[in-house]
């Protein structure tokens, strides 16, 4: 979820504007220009922190800040070695204990939820990423639950040529993800859609964090 702010989010923008070098601060433009809300990356039961971090750093990359992470009460994940590389700093991460919670959260936001699946009759690239859709990626083990594909609004696949026929978690996404920042791009000319106050309150957020 975004920062709540005692202060507007133009007074922490003066306040802090000063404190950053003119290049940050245009960085950080720069990077907002680029943001959007409308496509939401929802991670479910995932085994290896070490995934979920990859997973972070592609769709902060790809500009994609909606982010959420589903882990039931009582789970564990693997330690791991990899980290966010600070992606996580500048996402909107927001935690679920429960799958149907977390995809009806989205659903009610006006969210189309579709997940990948080996069985599933459409391709990922007739996908039309313009329309608010959040992107289902299940563990490492069995995919995405029962639970989640009951509740997603279609499913797709990544066509591949291969034997193999299924990628680790993180390309599997990072593929998906470039894919929807390339859909958007060819339909709307950007990826970025977000509004005049929206890019404020980001700016701001920004601001605070970059203090971190």
């Amino acid at each position: 979820m975004g920062t709540e702010f005692i202060e507007t989010p133009e007074q922490t923008i003066h306040r802090l504007s000063p404190q950053v070098t003119p290049q940050r601060l245009q960085k950080m433009q720069k990077v907002i220009e680029g943001r959007t809300m409308n496509v939401a990356v929802i991670m479910e039961n995932i085994y290896d922190r070490g995934n979920v971090s990859a997973v972070m750093r592609s769709a902060e990359a790809f500009g994609f800040i909606n982010f959420c992470v589903i882990s039931p009460p009582g789970s564990r994940f693997k330690k791991a070695n990899r980290v966010t590389q600070g992606a996580d700093k500048w996402l909107r991460i927001s935690r679920y204990n429960s799958t149907t919670e977390a995809l009806c959260s989205y659903k009610s936001q006006g969210f189309r939820v579709i997940a990948t699946h080996l069985d599933a009759p459409k391709s990922i690239y007739e996908v039309d990423f313009t329309v608010p859709t959040a992107l289902v990626f299940g563990n490492e083990k069995e995919g995405v639950s029962e639970e989640a594909l009951n509740l997603c609004d279609e499913t797709v696949i990544f066509p591949m040529s291969g034997f193999i026929q299924s990628f680790n978690i993180s390309v599997a996404a990072a593929l998906c993800l470039h894919q929807a920042f390339l859909n958007r791009k060819n339909i709307l000319g950007k990826n970025g859609d977000l509004s005049k106050e929206e890019k404020k309150q980001l700016l701001a957020e920004y601001l605070l964090k970059d203090r971190s």
